[in-house]
């Protein structure tokens, strides 16, 4: 694995691997801080004893970090745009991830020291944002080239509803056992281990409850490394793309099978693509109408090296229409100008060429130059743009809909990765940081809410919920809160007859998730811009 990094400056190779050792750091905290999301029902339904259920923990979250999957940290990825961190130094990028961790760590050591049940999520999303905002501010560039808003608001919408769905679902689970109360079959269900002991001289429930209370744990469990696990190989994947970009910004081990798939998909891509060209014509990559002209005009010309000149003459004839040289194409002129000029040009046809015209007769992407690498990355993600753009049409039939998905899995399989070796790394860290720590929070969440202890169907309403909506968030490739979900299952749990939540608790949860997100862009946003000045002489 080092051969990778073996045509870097030795100091850059040091804070890579500098760098590497606080992600592990930060996915270890993410582990004994998320850790009681897991295991609070199970323990304090005294469905397990705290140790078996921590050790399952650990290895349940391993087990989702191997499994998951890599949808979730390309949403993370996607949040910054492409050209920003593939036309970036190596010092800046090292820098910016530092500032993310550094304030991603700091807020989580902060609230799990005063027991607070904050989300890791909110944590990394506030400390990226933060290095949006922070490179706005120095680039004069607008807050949208910095960041993809689009994909910002559709994690946002994930972050926020999902807490909802917990808290609504857990109840209506609740309300659907209750049904069943005076049964005395189901009875048992609806006590707590302490009168349970009352009556029948054991904490423990009986064998069916205990089971699937144990199940459900380890289903949240699984799903909480399935998504918080792709969070940090998404941070360890913004590093090695933008520090070592040869060997990683595509998956130098794709095999003949692989790069012949991703041809394929091209090739079904420009048959569909003709075959409707006039309902898609208009149709242009999104990124580069939110570029920044002098970047916009470089990666056109990645497009089609051939048409550098038209298209610097076609900007130069309409710079008079802006003193400021940093501002977006479509404020030079409309955005259905420069539809035209994609048009005029048949520029998405050239996309589609060129990918084809690189994959030609390639076994292995150690044929191709660096350039040619780069160009590659970004003709993929450019048609892989497209697509999503045609997919969005409300007309559009839906078997051509899943037809198109089929193409995308194909078309980025190859862009779109993570090294083995990244994915055990972080699954070993956050396997393990659930191992420690996790009495703090577990208190909060486990005998703070309510203001009665948690029965067994308390518990297990919270449970189902947390790992069916985690489960189903890592699967479409969203990044939610497994803290916030389960905290909202079991408010929503209590929230029935006879039961109810400590409102002083539920105000600090809530002010303390209120908080995270706008802390921490301020956190990396200081951080990011200090360490700049510190150290300009040198970068």
């Amino acid at each position: 694995m080092s051969y990778l990094f073996s045509d870097l400056e030795i100091h850059i190779r040091m804070m890579l691997v500098l760098a590497l050792c606080f992600i592990f750091i930060y996915e270890a905290i993410n582990g004994f801080h998320d850790t009681a999301n897991s295991v609070v029902p199970v323990i304090y339904t005294c469905a397990l004893r705290s140790h078996n259920a921590v050790i399952m923990s650990g290895i349940f979250n391993f087990l989702g970090v191997i499994l998951g999957g890599v949808s979730v940290t390309y949403t993370i990825i996607h949040l910054i745009p492409t050209y920003f961190f593939m036309n970036t130094s190596a010092n800046h990028i090292l820098i910016m991830i530092f500032s993310i961790l550094f304030a991603a760590i700091l807020w989580n050591l902060g609230t799990w020291y005063f027991g607070l049940p904050t989300s890791s999520s909110h944590t990394l999303i506030g400390a990226l944002i933060g290095i949006g905002f922070a490179n706005s501010f120095i680039t004069n560039y607008p807050i949208n080239q910095e960041l993809n808003i689009t994909q910002l608001i559709n994690i946002f919408l994930s972050l926020l509803i999902s807490p909802i769905i917990g808290l609504i679902l857990a109840r209506t689970i609740m309300l659907l056992l209750f049904r069943y109360r005076k049964n005395n079959t189901y009875q048992e269900i609806h006590i707590t281990p302490s009168e349970q002991e009352l009556l029948r001289g054991r904490k423990q429930p009986s064998l069916w409850i205990r089971i699937i209370l144990i199940i459900s744990a380890a289903g949240v469990s699984f799903s909480h490394g399935a998504n918080d696990g792709q969070k940090g190989i998404g941070l360890i994947m913004l590093l090695l793309v933008g520090v070592a970009p040869d060997n990683f910004m595509l998956n130098m081990y794709s095999n003949t099978e692989d790069i012949i798939n991703t041809r394929n998909a091209v090739n079904n891509f420009q048959e569909y693509y003709t075959q409707y060209y006039n309902d898609y014509k208009n149709i242009i990559p999104s990124e580069i109408i939110s570029m920044p002209q002098s970047i916009a005009l470089h990666q056109l010309t990645v497009i089609d090296p051939s048409i550098q000149d038209l298209i610097h003459t076609f900007i130069h004839n309409h710079e008079n229409h802006s003193s400021n040289y940093n501002c977006e194409i479509s404020q030079l002129y409309s955005s259905e100008q420069i539809k035209k000029f994609f048009h005029d040009f048949s520029l998405n046809f050239i996309i589609i060429h060129n990918t084809l015209s690189l994959l030609e007769n390639l076994n292995s992407y150690e044929q191709l130059t660096s350039s040619q690498r780069f160009r590659m990355r970004q003709l993929l993600i450019y048609i892989a743009d497209i697509l999503d753009q045609i997919t969005k049409y409300p007309d559009i039939p839906h078997s051509n809909k899943k037809f198109l998905k089929n193409i995308k899995t194909h078309l980025l399989n190859t862009v779109e990765y993570a090294p083995t070796w990244i994915i055990i790394t972080v699954a070993i860290s956050l396997s393990l940081g659930t191992t420690i720590g996790w009495k703090r929070v577990a208190i909060t969440i486990g005998e703070k809410i309510g203001k009665k202890k948690m029965t067994y169907a308390q518990g297990l309403s919270a449970q189902l919920t947390t790992a069916i909506s985690i489960g189903i968030a890592s699967y479409i490739g969203m990044p939610v809160s497994t803290t916030h979900v389960l905290s909202s299952s079991i408010t929503g749990s209590m929230l029935i007859r006879g039961w109810g939540v400590q409102i002083k608790i539920i105000k600090n949860i809530i002010m303390t998730w209120t908080l995270t997100v706008p802390a921490t862009i301020i956190l990396s946003s200081i951080f990011y811009l200090s360490i700049l000045k510190l150290l300009h002489k040198y970068i």
